[in-house]
């Protein structure tokens, strides 16, 4: 299962969003570090769920109506302070929470609303704009200090004749979660010294953000974008960099509402329709909520989600099958499961996600959608339905 970390400074809203996108409850409060041993939950991406495409939708249990949701691992963590990466405030034990990650959103107060340490301040008294690069300086620091720490055992290695400074830093990065492909491809944008005794702390330096952006890419969630000022949230769209509105408490609200059948709303929607039972405190809140909403697109905390897999991490959603003709599994249900893979695998790398067993007896692939076979080298492509032949 795909991680998603929640990142940020304190009171940025952090919790609330996890608490919205997976209905978990936890301690959310207006002071800092209301979070102190990590969080972990189930949410979902949303997607197109291939049933569209027939007369009936599936009875997938994820499948609202075609809106289908796969689930994805949600990590909350302590909020970062400055100097975090020399281990101020819980910054050593946020850090060591993120290696795990696949993918991060950096929550930020858009309305700034909460100075640089995450202690509340008027409206608009903060600019946000300083919290932007606040976990990727943070992260970068702490990577280098890392590589920094462990640089002499490189150094070491370089003294054998079969060196590969590849394979040595692979070795050494791989508890952050950096796979030797990706390091041999950020050596490639790396400008360095053959030799890793002459390497100087800006090589380690560049080296250390360049596995950062490499393993942990990172989308900007502008929360509170519901009360911020108009001109914040206009400049944090315009920065070259992933910036997606969002309104926690207001999807906190709206899934709340949800459950109690006063709205009619599913995560990502929109837009919500508001039911007869609600009071008129009830429906002024909830119109304001959607005339926010109609402003951005939604409520933003599921964007953001489905942002960061399948944009940043460039996944796809496949549905493996027993039944070509019905998409179905054994037992009649049709689309049961859907993997999340990168893009570029194959129905062999399906097989393997089903299970061991299942790819390593592969023979060949279908696609049911068109009832052709497929090659094993053949890439798939989102909302793939894919029935699977092996020996196992």
């Amino acid at each position: 299962m795909l991680s998603i970390a929640l990142a940020g400074k304190p009171n940025a809203g952090k919790s609330t969003f996890y608490t919205a996108a997976t209905m978990a409850e936890v301690d959310v409060a207006n002071y800092p570090f209301t979070t102190i041993d990590a969080n972990r939950g189930v949410s979902y991406v949303r997607t197109d769920c291939p049933c569209l495409e027939r007369d009936q939708r599936c009875n997938a249990d994820n499948c609202e109506d075609g809106k289908r949701y796969v689930p994805i691992e949600l990590l909350d963590v302590a909020g970062l302070v400055p100097g975090a990466h020399e281990g101020k405030g819980l910054g050593n034990q946020f850090l060591d929470e993120l290696t795990n990650a696949d993918v991060i959103i950096n929550v930020i107060d858009a309305s700034g609303g909460t100075n640089k340490k995450g202690e509340p301040v008027d409206i608009g008294a903060h600019d946000p704009l300083e919290d932007i690069d606040f976990v990727e300086e943070e992260m970068d620091l702490w990577l280098a200090g890392i590589v920094e720490r462990n640089w002499e055992s490189v150094e070491r290695k370089s003294r054998s004749p079969d060196f590969d400074i590849d394979d040595a830093l692979a070795d050494m990065l791989s508890g952050f979660g950096a796979s030797p492909k990706q390091i041999a491809t950020v050596l490639r944008e790396l400008e360095y010294p053959e030799d890793p005794i002459q390497w100087e702390d800006d090589h380690r330096e560049e080296l250390a953000r360049l596995v950062r952006e490499r393993t942990k890419p990172i989308v900007v969630a502008a929360n509170k974008m519901d009360v911020a000022p108009e001109e914040n949230v206009e400049k944090l769209l315009e920065l070259d960099k992933p910036v997606i509105p969002t309104t926690a408490e207001g999807e906190l609200a709206l899934r709340r509402a949800a459950e109690g059948d006063l709205v009619d709303y599913d995560p990502g929607d929109e837009s919500v329709a508001i039911g007869d039972g609600v009071n008129d405190a009830q429906r002024g809140a909830l119109e304001d909520l959607q005339e926010t909403m109609a402003e951005w697109d939604g409520t933003g905390v599921q964007s953001a989600l489905d942002y960061a897999v399948y944009e940043l991490l460039e996944h796809v959603t496949a549905y493996p099958v027993e039944d070509a003709a019905k998409w179905s599994d054994g037992s009649g249900n049709v689309l049961p499961d859907a993997h999340l893979l990168p893009e570029g695998s194959t129905p062999v790398d399906l097989a393997y996600a089903v299970h061991s067993d299942i790819g390593d007896g592969y023979l060949h692939a279908v696609d049911a959608k068109s009832n052709r076979e497929v090659s094993e080298e053949y890439e798939l492509e989102e909302g793939d339905v894919i029935k699977i032949v092996s020996t196992n």
